[in-house]
């Protein structure tokens, strides 16, 4: 049927709940920026952190003059210690990051299925691939930690392009970059915002799996979602059966 498979991550292969709305994240957070210097409250550190993603955000977006930039949060977290006169290596920023993501992180697992759909798609002589709005810093260990980054033959995160999804250009960074027919791909999400549109923008196929944090809808059915296949039940194991 198809010979590569483009996969959204979060929502999609993997459930994941985090909340940095708690004020334990900016407190602890703040205490490590304190280790190297950097002094903050925590109400001054998230509302500075707040200010610099939209900085970061603005300049993107003037910078590559896509309607849906992307940043990478490394820089901002060093400019969070540059506020404060202090510099620091990026090794220390990056785990720094890494622990902002994970003590912001509820819980983080894969869907029932998709290890058995990512070895099947192997085992066939396809090929899958990941085209994801994500931190390169938080999401590849993510990966490693789940056992899946291995598993795909090509990933593409949004922090590193500066574009995210429904971006076409970053649609076409994926098919242009491993060499790939559009009429061979179909691309697997759970946002129609998102997935569903940036595939139909460059003529792609695509599968919609309405997942537990997928975006709400007004019409259960998905008959209002434009997509070639649809899986409103959230069982990622009916994939398989669909597409390979």
């Amino acid at each position: 049927m198809y010979q590569n498979y483009i996969f959204d991550l979060y929502g999609t292969l993997v459930d994941i709940n985090t909340n940095e709305g708690k004020p334990y994240l900016w407190k602890k957070t703040a205490e490590l920026y304190a280790y190297h210097g950097a002094h903050y409250t925590p109400a001054e550190f998230k509302k500075t952190y707040l200010r610099l993603c939209a900085s970061h955000t603005q300049a993107m977006r003037e910078k590559n003059g896509a309607k849906y930039p992307e940043i990478q949060l490394e820089y901002v977290f060093e400019d969070l210690f540059k506020e404060k006169g202090v510099t620091v290596s990026m090794d220390i920023i990056r785990t720094i990051g890494q622990a902002f993501r994970t003590i912001s992180t509820k819980f983080l697992c894969l869907y029932d299925g998709v290890t058995d759909l990512l070895d099947s798609i192997h085992a066939t002589g396809k090929k899958a691939y990941l085209l994801s709005n994500a931190q390169e810093m938080f999401t590849k260990h993510e990966m490693i930690a789940l056992g899946i980054y291995d598993k795909f033959d090509g990933i593409v995160f949004s922090s590193d392009e500066g574009l995210c999804k429904p971006e076409e250009k970053f649609f076409r960074t994926v098919v242009e970059r491993y060499g790939l027919r559009i009429d061979e791909c179909i691309m697997i999400g759970n946002d129609a915002g998102t997935d569903i549109k940036g595939a139909n923008l460059i003529g792609m196929d695509s599968l919609y799996i309405h997942s537990d944090i997928s975006p709400k809808i007004t019409d259960l059915t998905g008959a209002d979602i434009p997509a070639t296949y649809k899986i409103m039940d959230g069982d990622f194991t009916k994939v398989k059966e669909l597409v390979l």
